[in-house]
């Protein structure tokens, strides 16, 4: 599984020949990839925030997975037809990925004319093998975390039933978990690695990155940390 990070919280996922791109928006400061460039099969959407979902008329062609009041925004709006509606706690099979929604502690507002709520905010587990009570030592997960702040379910479900290898939560604070929250996040999760997402792109969310470094270091997690540069890639099957 291939890693790639646009910045904010834009990332691709190579899953085997499925790729997957995760909260579309190329106008932040970390990155200079056209989105012209990328052709991913599928798009998944945490929430309706612009700051999310600001570059889904670049990707017409993928299919798109997300609330179900996110799937009737892009037809509605953006004319995107065929996009999947899921919900918190549900699986779906896209080609060689597993992806599971699970809870994310944020709002959810659609920022245009179409409405003001976009259902629930989520993040999402993918994975090459279908999650069951089986652990499989075998699977590889990355796990999204969206914009979100702390909660136990990342601890009381993700971690032991989901068993996330890499995490990728926010550290910006203001809208979401600051570092000292996502250390303990990364802590619950008990994964392998962890990166940063969510900071830097605006000035309410500047922080020290080094500080999430720290955190991680103080709370005692094994977690390996990744600050990647924009557009930096991670090969996830490479010593983990």
């Amino acid at each position: 599984m291939e890693l790639t990070w646009y910045g904010h919280s834009t990332w691709h996922v190579e899953v085997g020949e499925t790729s997957l791109l995760i909260d579309p928006f190329f106008d932040n400061p970390f990155t200079e990839t056209d989105p012209e460039e990328l052709d991913p099969d599928h798009v998944l959407l945490t929430h309706g925030h612009a700051d999310h979902v600001a570059d889904v008329d670049r990707f017409r062609g993928a299919h798109f997975v997300g609330t179900p009041e996110l799937a009737g925004w892009l037809g509605d709006q953006h004319g995107i037809e065929g996009a999947t509606g899921m919900n918190l706690g549900g699986t779906v099979e896209l080609d060689d990925a597993f992806v599971t929604m699970v809870r994310a502690d944020h709002s959810n507002g659609i920022d245009t004319d179409y409405g003001t709520s976009a259902g629930m905010p989520a993040g999402y587990v993918i994975s090459d093998t279908k999650p069951t009570q089986v652990a499989d030592e075998e699977s590889v997960t990355f796990y999204h975390a969206g914009d979100t702040s702390l909660h136990t379910e990342m601890r009381d479900v993700v971690a032991p039933y989901l068993e996330p290898d890499a995490v990728a939560v926010p550290v910006g604070d203001h809208f979401t978990m600051g570092p000292w929250q996502a250390a303990v996040a990364v802590d619950w999760l008990d994964a392998d690695v962890a990166f940063p997402m969510h900071y830097d792109t605006f000035p309410p969310i500047e922080v020290d990155v080094e500080d999430f470094e720290r955190e991680v270091d103080a709370v005692g997690s094994t977690a390996d940390v990744h600050v990647l540069e924009g557009d930096e890639s991670f090969d996830l099957t490479e010593g983990y």
